[in-house]
């Protein structure tokens, strides 16, 4: 059987609800396209439904959708595991909710673009947010001038839930990914900097979700904390 082009890797903890949504959007973009899709799901830690919802959908959609159970919690973990275990030649990872119109990953591969790692950005030229609340928006920016000013100075958007590597990119830096949590990304696009990849921010469309996972006050402080933890493991040579 050929090989994937796309894989659309979705992590899902506790997503019972938002899940059966997003996976018929992403359903429709697969069918309509001349690639081949694969679609995985990796399911860790739920206390819902979600595995059931996601094994029906896998079942309904044979040679599509791909189910991974997790037993331990954490988004960087299930990312990891959901894109190791892909086999397209892009492997591309979303948020449960899908804040972002699915038709607008077809910005981030061929012909569009073809390089080793593309984020969606909602800072770069172009990009639009909606229906934001204005202290999620301040919050959001302090945290990415941190994170500019700890680890990564040339990005705008390192927070945003969608992005892209290629697959021999992705071999060659989950392998050293170390943080579990939410601030996995900040991580790989770190380790890919230190490793000189090319790192391209589209800019996107994006719908602010007011059921958000994400404690604004409580994890921007775990955040922090893992901003100093990839640098110290930067000076340790972890990354190497």
């Amino acid at each position: 059987m050929p090989e994937p082009f796309l894989s659309i890797i979705i992590p899902a903890h506790n997503e019972e609800r938002r899940l059966p949504e997003t996976m018929e959007q992403v359903a429709r973009f697969a069918a309509n396209q001349s690639f081949i899709t694969e679609v995985i799901v990796v399911e860790n830690a739920s206390k819902d439904r979600t595995l059931e919802v996601a094994n029906t959908y896998a079942n309904n959609h044979p040679g599509l959708v791909q189910v991974i159970h997790e037993d331990l919690p954490g988004k960087g973990r299930a990312v990891q595991k959901g894109m190791l275990a892909a086999h397209g030649a892009y492997r591309f990872f979303a948020d449960a909710d899908f804040s972002m119109p699915v038709n607008e990953v077809l910005r981030f591969i061929p012909p569009a673009v073809d390089v080793p790692i593309a984020i969606a950005s909602r800072e770069a030229p172009g990009a639009i947010r909606y229906n934001e609340p204005y202290y999620r928006h301040i919050t959001g920016r302090v945290f990415n001038n941190l994170i500019r000013m700890l680890v990564l100075p040339a990005l705008h958007d390192t927070q945003c839930g969608f992005k892209l590597f290629r697959a021999d990119a992705t071999e060659d830096l989950f392998r050293r990914q170390k943080l579990m949590g939410w601030s996995f990304d900040v991580e790989l696009l770190y380790i890919a900097s230190m490793h000189n990849y090319p790192i391209l921010e589209i800019p996107i469309p994006w719908y602010f979700n007011p059921e958000s996972k994400i404690n604004v006050f409580r994890d921007s402080w775990r955040m922090f904390l893992d901003l100093l933890n990839i640098r110290r493991n930067g000076r340790m040579g972890l990354y190497e």
